[in-house]
């Protein structure tokens, strides 16, 4: 069964769907130029975060936009997905966190939080999130790369007024680290937790793409 129909299933038996907010809105400052057009297999990183998302079966997809919004826009062309934009989003990624759940309409049973700077994310392994959560009820589903606890992560909706909540920037890892006994993590290998920080990262990324 396709990531896709796996979490379709998982968010009939959730009693609701499973969305993904995908954070897309950052400035790319310590790059030096907007990140989240580079390429990998002919593909943008804003482009292959939301294609990941739709993949895996998360409905609706909210990508929050804020730098360069009109060029991220354009690279989301012909995707069944909603982008929001964020005026904000100078002042934190939490700001945008905010966006998405406030975009989010009734009968969403979760959200899966992803950033748009992670290529190593897959379908899979979002899916998997969302079974995890039907499987165990937990209302927190976390992502776990060999004792590095980053996104991306599922969140009930029970939480979406915290998550949502104005309390600076790190409101989702602080949730996790207040709930930590009601959190489920999933494992994932080292390599997937690579992200596009700095030059050097895309070119070591690059070289490791067919």
């Amino acid at each position: 069964m396709r990531p896709r129909d796996r979490a379709a299933e998982a968010s009939a038996a959730a009693g609701g769907s499973v969305a993904g907010i995908v954070l897309a809105a950052g400035a790319s400052t310590r790059f030096g130029r907007n990140k989240l057009l580079l390429r990998i297999e002919g593909e943008s990183l804003a482009r292959r975060a939301a294609s990941a998302a739709l993949g895996a079966g998360l409905r609706p997809v909210v990508v929050v936009l804020g730098h360069e919004a009109d060029r991220i826009r354009a690279e989301l062309s012909g995707l069944a997905v909603r982008d929001v934009f964020n005026p904000d989003y100078g002042l934190g990624m939490d700001t945008s966190l905010r966006a998405g759940v406030a975009a989010l309409r009734d009968g969403v049973a979760a959200a899966v939080v992803q950033l748009a700077d992670m290529p190593r994310v897959t379908s899979a392994m979002l899916s998997r999130l969302v079974e995890r959560f039907v499987e165990t009820g937990a209302p927190i589903v976390a992502s776990d790369y060999q004792g590095v606890h980053a996104p991306p992560t599922l969140y009930s909706r029970a939480l979406f007024p915290e998550l949502g909540g104005a309390e600076g920037d790190g409101s989702g890892r602080r949730l996790v680290r207040r709930r930590e006994s009601d959190v489920v993590r999933v494992p994932w290998p080292a390599d997937a937790l690579a992200d596009v920080d700095r030059e050097e990262d895309w070119e070591r990324m690059d070289t490791r793409t067919p």
